[in-house]
């Protein structure tokens, strides 16, 4: 039997898995599966279930993620793990991220029909906390697994529920006071690779007309989740020279940073900037008012480390110079970073042998978004990543992945386990 019959095999798991993990989440329009919280439960109980019928051993960690292993001849050998999360958006899609850790478990399965074992454990894992809009904190449960988990991220506070991070990771059964200790569940040292199937998060794909890309790098960032630039409230009448209008220092902030974009995008330099929360104080903002507090908050992300210190110390001359020329004050408030996640050049070369060598046909795609993946790069695991078409982007309900181009891409993966770390085994 060949991987493509192998994988094909697995397409009524794989059917039952998506079915399933949309209804563990349904929350119309889309799903909602909220990190610690109970659609991410169900979800984790889901692949939980069937992992144990693919016998698989399960594990958690103080973090609660989830490692389904395929054991290989070497249990002393360093690991191969395939990962995703399992979390959403509030509404988003319903392949966002599962998509990964449906394509470990059906990658597992193919090399148990083929009767391949791999010289070292297989461990598909379904990580906790990836999307950063509920926490505001990166790779929450991929950094917690390795140990990296930034100080003071166990005290923030979930945005809908109020509640810490440290209280919702207790609630779903993990140690939180073992993640302030820095107790960590995977070693980079004893880790082999880390490889990630994710939905592509732009229309390259499908404007191309490739069913699949392979990574070619992730970006870093930096945020500032809640920054507040404070002014003046003052009368409707006041001339312009005695105004300290919060409201256009941070119009005046968003095109500056719109202009540096554009500058970047001339020279072939790939970055973004978002403003993602842009709004007067509720509570104090009127028709006949001058606004004295605007709140925002910013993500610039870039592939390179030092394209982004040179966007950081941009950023800086432009709050330094708004607040000299409109009397206001720029609070940033905490500030996130991530790096830059570097692809193994080694794994994308193999990834690119595998493509060919099955016939399918790819692209080299740098990743818009972050993924997990970056937080594993970071600590020195060789990492790589592959794409599935998706012509609707991520993070909403219309998500458009379709399950042949899913299957093409599990294909690739279970060549490229097959190839570089398993034996076949006698019949």
């Amino acid at each position: 039997m060949d991987i493509g019959t192998a994988v094909a095999e697995q397409r009524g798991l794989v059917n039952a898995l998506f079915d399933q993990l949309r209804h563990d989440g349904l929350d119309e329009p889309g799903v909602t599966r909220d990190p610690y919280g109970a659609g991410e439960q169900r979800a984790h109980a889901t692949v939980t279930e069937a992992a144990r019928r693919l016998g698989l051993r399960i594990e958690h960690d103080a973090a609660a993620n989830l490692y389904m292993t395929l054991p290989g001849r070497d249990p002393a050998a360093r690991r191969v793990v395939i990962g995703s999360h399992l979390d959403s958006v509030p509404h988003g899609g319903n392949f966002d991220g599962a998509a990964g850790v449906v394509a470990g478990l059906a990658a597992a399965a193919a090399l148990q029909r083929l009767g391949i074992t791999l010289d070292c454990d297989l461990t598909v894992m379904g990580i906790r906390a990836e999307e950063s809009i509920w926490f505001q904190v990166s790779y929450i449960g991929s950094r917690g697994a390795l140990g990296t988990l930034p100080d003071g991220a166990l005290d923030v506070r979930r945005v809908d529920t109020g509640r810490t991070l440290a209280e919702h990771i207790a609630e779903c059964g993990g140690d939180p006071e073992a993640l302030r200790s820095g107790r960590r569940f995977l070693d980079p040292a004893q880790l082999q690779a880390y490889i990630e199937l994710h939905i592509e998060q732009a229309p390259s794909l499908a404007a191309a007309g490739r069913p699949v890309a392979i990574c070619t790098g992730i970006p870093g960032n930096f945020r500032y989740p809640d920054a507040r630039i404070e002014g003046s409230h003052d009368h409707v009448g006041l001339p312009r020279r005695f105004r300290r209008d919060a409201a256009m220092a941070g119009a005046e902030f968003a095109m500056a940073l719109d202009r540096v974009w554009e500058e970047h995008e001339a020279q072939g330099i790939p970055m973004a900037c978002t403003i993602g929360r842009f709004y007067t104080d509720a509570a104090s903002h009127g028709l006949t008012i001058v606004p004295g507090a605007f709140n925002f908050s910013l993500d610039v992300r870039a592939y390179d480390e030092a394209v982004l210190a040179d966007l950081d110390r941009r950023v800086d001359a432009i709050i330094a110079g708004i607040e000299q020329r409109r009397g206001v004050r720029f609070h940033r408030g905490p500030k996130a970073r991530a790096a830059v996640g570097q692809v193994d050049q080694s794994m994308k070369a193999v990834l690119e042998q595998g493509a060919s060598a099955l016939g399918i046909p790819v692209l080299q795609l740098g990743s818009p978004a972050s993924h997990d993946a970056a937080a594993f790069a970071a600590t020195g695991v060789p990492m790589g990543m592959i794409f599935i078409r998706n012509e609707n982007g991520s993070h909403n309900p219309h998500e458009a992945m379709e399950i042949d181009d899913f299957m093409t891409g599990v294909s690739l993966m279970t060549w490229y386990l097959s190839q570089q770390f398993a034996r076949l085994l006698a019949h």
